[in-house]
């Protein structure tokens, strides 16, 4: 059984990550989104709650009984080795996302090198989506309905109007 992880911090998860999610859930016997603590990143939503959304989507798709969330504080290269972990899958969404996450990739093969990193592109429509963005669009009361899973679309627009 092939065992890929999904790693991020999903702050919140778009439809751009969920592309990504049922593409590797097709391909691979399990997958795990998981909800990594970035500390060069500051979250709007906690990791308990970036964990429910996520489960949130994930129970209303029909195709991805093969997919659970966890969450881990520390490095990718120890929770790998310590769930029998095949791959990390990665999304790529410009050259830049292309930079950062081959340098994460060159450095966790150092620090661990039995498993793989694969790179998926997203889909057309999710080229230029990102966290960032909604949280931006977000937080200034714009429409996020296009770019988040509408499942949550509600738990993420009450964070903003408590935020604001």
């Amino acid at each position: 059984m092939k065992t890929v992880v999904c790693p991020g911090s999903f702050d919140p998860i778009t439809n751009g990550h969920l592309d990504i999610i049922k593409r590797a859930a097709k391909l691979f016997d399990n997958v795990i989104v998981l909800v990594a603590n970035n500390i060069s990143k500051t979250g709007n939503f906690t990791i308990e709650e970036r964990c429910e959304m996520i489960n949130t989507v994930i129970a209303q798709e029909t195709n991805l009984t093969n997919v659970k969330v966890e969450s881990f504080d520390g490095l990718l290269v120890d929770y790998i080795k310590n769930n029998n972990v095949s791959a990390v899958v990665k999304g790529l969404r410009a050259v830049s996302d292309f930079e950062y996450e081959f340098q994460m990739a060159l450095t966790n093969r150092h620090l661990y090198n039995d498993f793989e990193t694969l790179f998926f592109t997203p889909a057309n429509e999710n080229m230029y989506l990102s966290s960032s963005i909604v949280r931006q669009i977000g937080s200034f009361g714009g429409d996020i309905s296009d770019f988040v899973p509408h499942c949550i679309l509600d738990t993420i627009n009450k964070k903003f109007v408590n935020h604001n």
